[in-house]
């Protein structure tokens, strides 16, 4: 905890000192009739410290609800491969209700309160399958109703998760200072990142050496981390709460654009931003072009190499451990030259990475130096690409209706996520291609041309790539420059 709050203190050196971490009271300055919240210095301070307290008891429960542990726990129920398929389908496909969300949260007077109804619902909703989980351990029920149960659940969950993300996002988007979001997310990310490092191996040697089975320690494991989920959420009692409707009533518009926006429906204007509209074209093919080969690098160790599982978990923790270290070190270089240079810079070698791939074998130097490097790649650069994407969409969003284009964007990649995810495991079937070989070499393509509509996208506060080169390499920097010297000379 000394830790968290340390580095928060770094990132937030400019606001005052809080002594302790206490509720916010009434008598904050948060929500005024006539005029855009005036969040102070003190309680962005506190809101901050508590959205990264938050952010690692949310992760926590996600690695208890997800990942590694909810397909063992279907696997011991005897889930078919199909049934697995829709542990990483259903999230992507219930984005279409993305907009939806941002309509009925920026009709509310309260960005907490609809976060608290749809995030305590949602993590509520575990306690059913702790439930089924008892009544399968008490009787001779077939494992294979436990599926289904799961399966529902994990629908609705996401759905309502659906339908609260953009509120969520656009909750951070005004507590967050502009200038502050590279390094503050960078650092957020970089907590809920060590929770995953830390607490993954943990739960799951818990939940194989539980006395009475794995079902059962997963189904203790469950209700321990709905606890945990809920804890996370009152976190968020010490957050400033924002109402949408001040900021639709009391941002600072000309008259002439406030003639023009009373004219015009507001989610018709969303279509005539067509700066946003090259994002959406970027992001949506960068997504199609991600998700047509990342699903299938472990299957492809698995299979191809014949790794055991073991050494595909270390590998994993690697790029936990890269995620960690970088996302930090992204934070303030995004807050120093903007977002869209990173991810332009970044997103080519993230881009040439299926191809390290196919230098990869079963063979010692593979095992224990290539496949840990292109894991440390992987996770140390994507850290960039994850933290960019996501503040970038926070500059481009206008104050008045941030969630209608959070809704927007996330709506357009889980469509393009998903549609990549299928149409990649229908062309690693066909031998034309050869394989998962020749699907990975078509992804870098995409990935390069998906780059593309990124290079018209305008960022306020973006530098020039030259600029963002002298930050990365400051020593080739000091050359040109005592080079130039001389030349003048």
């Amino acid at each position: 905890m000394k830790t968290l709050s340390t580095s928060t203190e770094e990132v937030l050196e400019h606001l005052p000192h809080i002594e302790l971490l206490q509720p916010l009271t009434v008598s904050d300055p948060i929500l005024k009739p006539d005029s855009p919240p005036k969040i102070s210095k003190q309680a962005t301070r506190t809101s901050l410290k508590a959205s990264t307290l938050d952010g690692v008891f949310a992760t926590i429960f996600s690695n208890i609800t997800g990942g590694v542990l909810l397909v063992n726990f279907l696997l011991q129920l005897g889930a078919s491969p199909v049934e697995i398929g829709l542990l990483s389908s259903i999230p992507l496909l219930v984005n279409f209700l993305q907009p939806l969300g941002a309509y009925l949260a920026d009709r509310t007077s309260s960005r907490h309160w609809y976060t608290l109804a749809i995030f305590g619902s949602s993590r509520l909703l575990w306690l059913i399958l702790v439930a089924g989980i008892a009544w399968f351990s008490c009787s001779n029920t077939a494992p294979h109703q436990l599926v289904i149960w799961t399966l529902g659940i994990i629908l609705v969950t996401n759905i309502l998760g659906a339908l609260g993300g953009c509120a969520w996002f656009s909750w951070m988007a005004a507590l967050v200072p502009p200038r502050l979001r590279g390094r503050y997310f960078g650092f957020r990310n970089s907590a809920a990142s060590l929770a995953n490092l830390l607490s993954v191996p943990l739960l799951g040697f818990a939940v194989s050496t539980w006395p009475g089975g794995t079902i059962q320690g997963y189904g203790i494991l469950l209700f321990l981390g709905v606890i945990i989920g809920l804890v996370s959420l009152a976190c968020q009692f010490w957050m400033v709460d924002v109402n949408p409707q001040n900021f639709h009533s009391g941002e600072a518009l000309s008259e002439q654009e406030k003639n023009f926006s009373s004219e015009q429906p507001k989610a018709f204007s969303l279509l005539k931003d067509l700066n946003f509209l090259k994002f959406l074209l970027y992001f949506g093919l960068w997504t199609f072009a991600m998700n047509l080969s990342a699903p299938f690098f472990n299957l492809y160790m698995l299979k191809n190499l014949g790794l055991n599982l073991s050494t595909v978990t270390i590998y994993t923790s690697l790029i936990a451990g890269a995620n960690l270290v970088m996302l930090v070190l992204w934070g303030k270089l995004a807050d120093r030259v903007g977002n869209r240079p990173v991810l332009l810079l970044v997103g080519i070698l993230i881009a040439l990475t299926p191809l390290f791939w196919l230098a990869a074998g079963n063979n010692s130097i593979s095992v224990w130096l290539w496949l840990p490097l292109i894991h440390l790649v992987t996770g140390g650069f994507g850290a960039a690409i994850e933290l960019c994407n996501s503040n970038i969409q926070m500059e481009m969003a206008p104050l008045d209706r941030p969630s209608q284009y959070f809704a927007t964007a996330a709506a357009v990649t889980g469509v393009t996520g998903g549609l990549g995810s299928t149409v990649g495991g229908f062309l690693a079937q066909l031998d034309i291609i050869g394989g998962l070989p020749g699907l990975f070499a078509l992804s870098t393509t995409v990935r390069l041309v998906a780059l593309l509509p990124l290079v018209f996208v305008q960022e306020p506060r973006s530098k020039p790539i030259v600029h963002v080169m002298g930050k990365i390499l400051p020593f080739k920097a000091k050359l040109a420059l005592v080079s130039a010297e001389k030349m003048a000379a």
